[in-house]
């Protein structure tokens, strides 16, 4: 598949998941308020944003400053995304504006995709079935690939390494799609080329940088194929 401003054919595309294909994060954020809420903590209703895509040192930083002890952790953690969940559920959780004409568009140029993200295999595959879209994607890594195969996660190159390999494509024939800085670093990292979307929060000056394209959305994406 042939892409304006991209020289090598795209043979395969590899999709992060949260505030990307899904409004997740925005739904996160709301949880994560409410569980501080619960629990007492004194947490600025806009710190999540700052969380959007942080890499590991970064949350344990979080956790550290807001919390006394790990039961409170756990705690705050099994809330917000019970809450998560439960809105999932109840419909809550949407496809981002043009993620399904993508999908399609894709499916009909017969391209592989897949997903690479950060969040549990619960997860993806709830989200996945809720949103009608699972046998579109080839396969999913998560959260227990970065474990089992002893990776380091995003924005690490590992897991798009991963990606590459099961691709069994040419890094140079594939093409990814994140919506944070730490997933864009990560794509490039690894030697792929990155669109960024940007949900919650804007792309920085780096992200301008290094991306392929920065897109408002997927249909914005499609507009200008």
């Amino acid at each position: 598949m042939k892409i304006k401003g991209i020289n090598s054919e795209i043979e395969g595309v590899l999709f992060d998941m949260d505030g990307l294909l899904v409004n997740s994060e925005e739904l996160y954020w709301q949880a994560n308020i409410q569980a501080a809420r619960k629990a007492g903590l004194k947490m600025p209703a806009d710190l999540y944003l700052q969380l959007v895509g942080a890499s590991a040192a970064s949350m344990a930083d979080f956790y550290k400053n807001y919390f006394q002890n790990d039961q409170q952790k756990r705690e705050f953690i099994q809330q917000t995304d019970d809450l998560v969940w439960q809105w999932t559920d109840e419909g809550k959780l949407k496809l981002q504006p043009g993620v399904q004409a993508t999908l399609d568009y894709l499916q009909k140029c017969k391209i592989p995709m897949a997903i690479v993200t950060s969040n549990t295999e619960q997860v993806v595959e709830h989200n996945l079935w809720v949103t009608g879209t699972r046998n579109y994607f080839y396969f999913h890594l998560n959260a227990a690939d970065v474990k089992n195969n002893r990776v380091n996660p995003k924005p690490a190159p590992d897991i798009y390494l991963l990606a590459a390999e099961k691709m069994a494509l040419p890094k140079k024939n594939l093409l990814a799609f994140e919506d944070s800085s730490s997933g864009l670093q990560a794509a490039v990292n690894a030697g792929i080329k990155c669109v960024m979307i940007p949900d919650l929060v804007p792309a920085t000056k780096e992200d301008l940088k290094i991306a392929t394209f920065i897109r408002s959305s997927f249909k914005d994406f499609l507009a200008k194929i």
